[in-house]
């Protein structure tokens, strides 16, 4: 039921996401108009959420299981994003260890302007939160 990756909420986004299997995780996605703030532009709150699904996601490359949460994340909204547009949104590691993790973020436009940028801190969700009945809920999965 995640609003940004989960397949059966009704109200969500549905993104998809790949990992290049290193350092890069991306979804290619259009923002419907039901999202929008101003007329015809993508509320910031929603692109705050994308960018912090596909950024946090950097942890799970090599392990689809390591699941962290963000603990800051920082958006840099540098030009407005239209609804309904192509969108190219990326993850990038910066540094991931045992415990915390460092990545950063940008939303594309199709001419290829950097619509927002931004960091986010992670850390590890604590194990007993992470049981295997809990994992199933999440119904998180990969796209390939």
């Amino acid at each position: 039921m995640c609003f940004v990756c989960g397949r059966l909420n009704p109200a969500g986004l549905h993104m998809q996401f790949y990992d290049n299997g290193e350092n890069e995780v991306i979804s290619n996605y259009s923002v419907p108009a039901r999202y929008q703030s101003y007329p015809g532009i993508v509320h910031g709150g929603i692109l705050a959420s994308m960018l912090d699904e596909v950024i946090g996601r950097v942890a799970m490359i090599g392990d689809h299981h390591h699941f962290m949460v963000s603990v800051r994340l920082q958006v840099l909204y540098r030009h407005p994003v239209p609804v309904e547009t192509p969108l190219r949104i990326i993850g990038r590691i910066v540094r991931i260890s045992s415990r915390l993790g460092k990545a950063r973020g940008e939303i594309v436009l199709p001419d290829g302007k950097i619509a927002c940028e931004s960091e986010i801190t992670l850390a590890d969700i604590p194990a007993k939160l992470l049981s295997a009945g809990n994992r199933e809920l999440l119904g998180w999965r990969v796209d390939s």
